[in-house]
C-alpha cells in the first residue's frame, strides 16, 4: 500500500533569517508547514479568501499586527498572490528583526510586476515532487503513471487526479494569473512539450505542431520554468576534442504530469518505458539537488556525431547512462567510454533493472536503480 513518509524537505533557518519556498502546487509545501512547524510559527495562508481581502486591500495590516509579535517564524503561503506584501515584510525584517518562510509557486508574477524580493535577504529553499525514500510502496511501474506528487502518489485514481490537476492548474490557474491568454494554444503546447520532453529542444518545430510563433513557444517555456512546471538540462560545452551539441534539453517537472499530458501509458520492457525511467532517475537527481547540494549542476553530454551520456553531474563527478533494461549489454558503455577519452570522469555509472551490480571495463559500474539512489544520497559520489 502506498504510504508517505517523512520528508526529506529541512528549512534549517539560523534564528533571524529568511527564506523563500518554492515549489509546484500540490508537491506538498503547505502541509509540510502545517505538520512541521506547528505552534513554532504563525502561517498566514493567502488561499483562505477572508484573509486574502484582507491583506490585499490592506498590505499594511501585516506591520501593524506583528510589528511586536514575538513568535520565532511568521509564514505567508502563496505570497505571489499580494506581491506587495513583500514591503512590509522588507520593512519588518530590516526595522524588526523578523523571521519570514514566504512560500510560492511562481516567481514570475512577481518579478513581472517588479516585486520587492528582498535584495538577498531571503534564502532560496525548493521543494520538488517525492523520492523514492519519502514513500513505502513504491511501484516504478505505476509510478510512471501516478507520477511523485503526493496526492497523486497515494491516489486510487491518479489519472483522474491528473485530469483535474491539468485542467484547473496548468491551464485555468495559469491563465487568470494573466500568464498567458490564448488556453487553447497553451494547451497544445503543453501537449507537445510532454512527447518531447527529454528530447533536444526545437522551438521552430513545436511551433509549427502548434501552430503558434517560435517567439511565443520560447515564452511558454518560460513560464513553464517560473512556474516551477518544467526545467531546462544545459549541454556539456567542456570538451577537448568533440564538436558538442549546444541545444538544452526540457523536463516537465514529474513524469506522471508529463506521460498524461503526452498520453501515454509506459507498460515495463517498452520505449516508452525507458523514457519515463530516465525522467524518473532525473527526479531522483532533482531532490538530491534541491535538498542537499543546489550548487551541484546536472547536464548532459551529446556529440555532434550523436554520442550521448545522459548526465553528468558537477565536473564530471558522476556520469550516468540510463537503461530500463533487465541486462545492460557491451554496446550500452560506448557513450562512457567515449566520455573518459574526453578527459577524466571520477564515476561512471549505468543505472539499470540488473538484480545485483557489476563492474565493466574503464572502470564502469552497472548499478541497479535503487541501490544507485541510496548511494547517490550517501553521498557516495562526492568523495
Amino acid at each position: 500500500m502506498a504510504k508517505i513518509a517523512k520528508r526529506l524537505f529541512e528549512l534549517k533557518l539560523p534564528k533571524g533569517q529568511s527564506a523563500f519556498l518554492w515549489g509546484p502546487r500540490k508537491v506538498g509545501k503547505s502541509y509540510w508547514i502545517n505538520h512541521s512547524l506547528g505552534e513554532k510559527a504563525v502561517i498566514i495562508d493567502l488561499l483562505k479568501t477572508d484573509v486574502f481581502a484582507e491583506l490585499a486591500s490592506r498590505p499594511a495590516l501585516l506591520r501593524e499586527r506583528y510589528s511586536e509579535d514575538k513568535s520565532d517564524l511568521i509564514v505567508i503561503d502563496e505570497v505571489q498572490k499580494i506581491p506587495l506584501l513583500l514591503d512590509e515584510v522588507h520593512w519588518l525584517i530590516e526595522n524588526k528583526g523578523r523571521s519570514f518562510l514566504l512560500t510560492g509557486s511562481s516567481a514570475r508574477k512577481l518579478r513581472r510586476g517588479h516585486a520587492n524580493l528582498l535584495g538577498g535577504r531571503a534564502w532560496r529553499r525548493t521543494m520538488v515532487p517525492l523520492s523514492v525514500l519519502e514513500v513505502e510502496g513504491f511501484d516504478l511501474e505505476r509510478v510512471t503513471v501516478s507520477g511523485m506528487l503526493p496526492p497523486h502518489y497515494l491516489s486510487s485514481a491518479p489519472e483522474e487526479d491528473l485530469r483535474a490537476y491539468v485542467s484547473d492548474y496548468l491551464k485555468e490557474e495559469i491563465a487568470a494569473e494573466a500568464l498567458v491568454q490564448n488556453i487553447p494554444s497553451f494547451s497544445e503546447f503543453l501537449r507537445v512539450a510532454a512527447i518531447s520532453s527529454g528530447e533536444l529542444i526545437n522551438y521552430v518545430n513545436i511551433a509549427r505542431e502548434t501552430g503558434i510563433s517560435h517567439k511565443i513557444v520560447r515564452k511558454y517555456f518560460d513560464i513553464l520554468e517560473d512556474t516551477y512546471l518544467g526545467f531546462r538540462i544545459p549541454p556539456w560545452k567542456k570538451s577537448r576534442n568533440r564538436r558538442m551539441i549546444h541545444t538544452e534539453k526540457f523536463y516537465l517537472f514529474d513524469v506522471g504530469v508529463s506521460n498524461y499530458l503526452a498520453r501515454r501509458r509506459p507498460q515495463m520492457g517498452s520505449a516508452e518505458f525507458g523514457k519515463a525511467f530516465e525522467h524518473y532517475i532525473l527526479m531522483e537527481l532533482r531532490a538530491y539537488q534541491a535538498y542537499k547540494d543546489p550548487d551541484w549542476p546536472i547536464s548532459f553530454w551529446r556529440t555532434s556525431t550523436g554520442q550521448e551520456v545522459d548526465f553528468i553531474l558537477g565536473d564530471k563527478e558522476l556520469a550516468l547512462e540510463i537503461k530500463a533494461s533487465k541486462r545492460v549489454h557491451e554496446g550500452d558503455i560506448r557513450s562512457l567510454i567515449a566520455l573518459s577519452e574526453d578527459g577524466p570522469v571520477k564515476n561512471k555509472i549505468i543505472v539499470s533493472l540488473e538484480k545485483e551490480p557489476r563492474k565493466l571495463e574503464g572502470g564502469i559500474e552497472v548499478v541497479p536503480w535503487r541501490q544507485f539512489i541510496d548511494r547517490l544520497w550517501g553521498q557516495d559520489f562526492k568523495h
